[in-house]
């Protein structure tokens, strides 16, 4: 029996063949523990997920937005998502931007690319200019505010890569915060 997708537990870690529907089991292979099927001997290899962002600013102040999803429900982060297949990194932190605060961006520099070990998802950020739009929220955010970079809410980021990100374009820029 064919299966179209691996089926994932709650912990990330594939539970049946895609290949033939058997039940998975978990072995030492390539010095990592990973899902292998017993029957047709397949090994799942799980890829991260890309997510990409941008940090933009508006009269020299961050665009920042208060997350109105989970994880990290009401934490501050600039605009970013998934990307989806097949498109360029740098096209989806600007449609990420339109979507999540309502400004038409264009995409300047990679700023930098955040991975931690144990976490699926791997961050392609930029810098931007805006070019159009209107400073607004989505369902996604609870709030949209702009910060001067002395005042970014560091206690209130939403992620280890928010942190990272900001501070490596305070740096870059030359701004104090």
């Amino acid at each position: 029996m064919a299966v179209l997708s691996t089926e994932l537990d709650a912990l990330g870690k594939a539970r049946f063949c895609e290949r033939c529907g058997s039940r998975l089991t978990q072995e030492e292979i390539e010095g990592r523990i990973r899902s292998v099927c017993p029957a047709c001997e397949f090994v799942v290899y799980l890829d991260p997920k890309v997510a990409a962002g941008v940090i933009i600013t508006l009269d020299e102040r961050l665009v920042l937005l208060k997350r109105g999803i989970e994880p990290s429900i009401g934490k501050w982060v600039f605009p970013g998502g998934y990307v989806d297949v097949g498109e360029p990194t740098h096209q989806a932190a600007a449609r990420e931007a339109r979507e999540e605060v309502g400004l038409e961006v264009a995409i300047e520099d990679l700023l930098g690319v955040y991975s931690y070990s144990g976490v699926q998802v791997v961050l392609v950020v930029y810098t931007g200019r805006v070019t159009g739009g209107n400073l607004q929220g989505n369902f996604e955010s609870l709030d949209v505010q702009t910060f001067f970079p002395c005042d970014i809410p560091w206690q209130e980021l939403a992620f280890d890569s928010t942190r990272e990100a900001l501070k490596s374009w305070v740096e870059r820029f030359g701004h104090k915060s």
